[in-house]
């Protein structure tokens, strides 16, 4: 009876194996073996025509002098800081409304989720850039309020708002995941504080706000490392100009690997920008137990 259990169980452990095999196979080929590839290759000096050559931590050093890698880091966190506030403060805005009792609801739940579905589309990125060229429907509509035409592309910062923009229309995963925690919120503790005199702004600020930090902090987490990795917007709409004001460090990672062939030394940005994206997640983990409140009903009550 016991060797016809084992035998079964090893029967099912080997099915099991067998189904996640192709997972198995896709992040040893198309994971580890990147990331470990690239760890080598950051301490080489290689053009794809040639074997590596190991050049220690000069690539490293020479990234801190190299001003072209300074000016993209710098305006990469400038995005950063716009965009990951913008985007968190409108979905749970938009959150917040979609939370109430109103007729058809449900419409514009699916509605405002499909910016987010439709946001990484090429297609999408070339009409957001029509929409904002010199003649652009943009323009036309401050032409009718009598506002002069601003040239979106022309300088840095009105083209760093376009692609800005353009994430934060895309604020349907997001405020997905904050409806659903606001839904998680029980209404006794808005009636107890109704009772007590309490507004909807205080409600907000006292109730809804705490019970809702940590789907807060797992969201500013998410949007934190999307952003610090951005290439898509960057380089269709704007293609990181005017005067690089939009070259974000991952469209310099992948000119140096694709254009100019320095894959040791793209490979050494991508540590680089690796260890800064792994400092702030720290940061926000470590700060988080400060302003993250979990609702942990196992204690002693």
């Amino acid at each position: 009876m016991k060797t016809t259990a084992k035998a079964s169980f090893a029967k099912d452990r080997y099915i099991g194996l067998v189904y996640v095999a192709p997972w198995i196979f896709g992040f040893l080929v198309f994971t580890l073996y990147p990331i470990l590839a690239s760890f080598f290759l950051s301490f080489t000096e290689y053009d794809l025509m040639s074997a590596p050559t190991w050049v220690g931590l000069q690539n490293f050093k020479e990234l801190f002098k190299d001003k072209e890698f300074i000016k993209a880091l710098t305006v990469t966190a400038q995005y950063v800081i716009f965009e990951v506030p913008l985007k968190l403060a409108f979905s749970l805005f938009v959150a917040f409304i979609l939370n109430m009792n109103l007729k058809g609801i449900n419409f514009f739940r699916t509605a405002y989720y499909i910016p987010s579905i439709l946001g990484s589309n090429v297609a999408i990125a070339i009409l957001w850039k029509f929409i904002f060229s010199t003649d652009g429907l943009v323009n036309q509509v401050l032409k009718v309020i009598n506002i002069a035409p601003i040239s979106w592309f022309g300088q840095a910062t009105p083209a760093m708002f376009t692609i800005v923009l353009l994430r934060v229309w895309e604020f349907g995963s997001t405020m997905v995941i904050f409806l659903a925690a606001l839904k998680e919120v029980p209404a006794e503790l808005y009636e107890a504080a109704e009772v007590d005199g309490s507004n909807k702004f205080l409600n907000f600020c006292t109730i809804t706000m705490p019970m809702i930090t940590p789907v807060f902090f797992f969201n500013f987490v998410m949007q934190l490392i999307h952003a610090f990795q951005e290439f898509n917007a960057p380089y269709l709409v704007t293609n990181g100009g005017p005067m690089k004001g939009t070259y974000l460090l991952p469209m310099l990672i992948y000119d140096n690997t694709f254009k100019f062939y320095e894959m040791g030394y793209a490979s050494a940005m991508s540590w680089v920008l690796f260890v800064i994206i792994m400092i702030f997640t720290a940061i926000t983990f470590k700060s988080s137990k400060y302003w993250v409140f979990y609702n942990d009903n196992g204690g002693e009550e």
